[in-house]
């Protein structure tokens, strides 16, 4: 998470450490008159809480029994559920009001979240799976232990699925983090992820990954030529820049404070980043764009934007060009080459350009390109890039 990052929480609470505040809560629900006792059982009673559904829109008549909701003949509704549950055999109890047991699945989210927060915070997050039952259950037993308490916002993410496969354990094609960012870099995988909107499933595949990574090294590249060009002019600029970039910066802007306010838009603010990046590129690389008299201090206004909104989304590196080495290194280790055997290769191409071996010159081209090596021709020679391998392409060609 860190190498991805994310912020750390700042309490990681554990259940075992909360016991008094989880029986209290439990004490409060059943004092209030939403909770009733069956041998040493606590069970919430959903008909004494005429909001059960709020979140979901689900009805009580849709919750049949032995379905989501186990089939227990001691509950007054077969929705009802636990709030304590006595000791088993074997398994660990903390002494209670109702005897020896353990909280209920759902309990101990609401009373951690009291004990921190209080009974009114801002944002309750989770997978869409946790929808109903769990967050049903927290919001009737919050609410039934304090009348006051509120959730302004509900977030729950969609699924990652694997070429179009829910990702699961059963199915063989469950990965950790850890092994994608170690062919992969860290925030290239933050891109992919943030590239569709987080309430909707991802379906995650090399080639989307891939799409990502080459997406990133361009932003990285474009800002990194923006720094070695700024860094020679670090003095005298003036304060005007021209309304055409001036109308892309606040285009950009505008497009990145509406996107985030609507749910956290992030698809919509990636794409938005490419008139921005393009103008950028335009003033440091083309003809026309180095002849204007203002450029730098477009560079710079536009540098600055783009740096900010980064660092809004967790994808400022710590480094441009630290960033583009670790790039650089993870497409090799995808490719299963090394540098030296690259610019052996550029070495190659090169002679036979000055044979006129154009096949041979395409050969190797083509060769580096099927392992996601990209050769850039300029004045000053031959460069090479991380690209999506030529078959992943072909194979995202013939997909749309």
């Amino acid at each position: 998470m860190e190498h991805l990052q994310c912020l750390p929480p700042s309490v990681e609470p554990r259940v075992s450490d909360h016991m008094p505040h989880i029986i209290d809560m439990i004490k409060q629900i059943v004092d209030n008159g939403y909770a009733y006792r069956v041998e040493g059982d606590v069970f919430f009673s959903v008909e004494n809480f005429p909001e059960y559904g709020q979140l979901s829109g689900r009805k009580l008549e849709d919750n049949r029994a032995g379905e989501r909701v186990a089939v227990d003949s001691r509950k007054r509704n077969p929705a009802d559920f636990a709030l304590w549950k006595s000791a088993k055999e074997g398994e660990p109890f903390w002494e209670s009001p109702w005897g020896p047991g353990r909280p209920g699945w759902h309990i101990e989210c609401s009373a951690m979240s009291a004990a921190y927060l209080g009974y009114s915070f801002d944002i309750h997050g989770g997978g869409m799976d946790l929808v109903f039952p769990h967050h049903e259950n927290e919001i009737a037993q919050s609410c039934a232990a304090c009348k006051q308490s509120n959730v302004s916002y509900w977030i729950h993410n969609g699924f990652v699925t694997v070429d179009s496969e829910k990702m699961s354990k059963s199915l063989g094609n469950f990965f950790t983090i850890r092994e994608v960012i170690n062919l992969y870099h860290p925030l290239a995988l933050r891109l992919f992820l943030m590239g569709t909107h987080y309430r909707y499933p991802i379906n995650y595949s090399d080639v989307l990954l891939e799409s990502a990574s080459e997406r990133i090294f361009y932003i990285y590249q474009t800002l990194h030529d923006c720094e070695n060009v700024l860094s020679q002019h670090d003095k005298g600029l003036q304060e005007s820049i021209p309304p055409e970039t001036l109308n892309v910066i606040n285009k950009f802007h505008n497009d990145f404070s509406t996107s985030m306010s609507d749910d956290l838009h992030t698809p919509v603010v990636l794409a938005a980043l490419s008139d921005p990046l393009k103008t950028i590129n335009d003033l440091l690389h083309t003809r026309k764009g180095k002849k204007q008299a203002t450029r730098i201090e477009s560079v710079a206004a536009l540098e600055k934007i783009i740096r900010n909104v980064l660092s809004v989304l967790g994808l400022m590196p710590t480094s441009y060009s630290e960033a583009l080495q670790q790039l650089r290194e993870m497409a090799l280790k995808r490719a299963k080459l090394t540098e030296d055997k690259i610019l052996q290769k550029i070495e190659e191409r090169s002679e036979a350009r000055k044979n006129k071996d154009y096949k041979k010159s395409d050969a190797i081209r083509k060769d580096l390109a099927v392992v996601g090596i990209a050769l850039m021709d300029s004045p000053d020679g031959t460069s090479w890039r991380p690209a999506i391998p030529l078959p992943l392409q072909e194979q995202q060609v013939a997909a749309t």
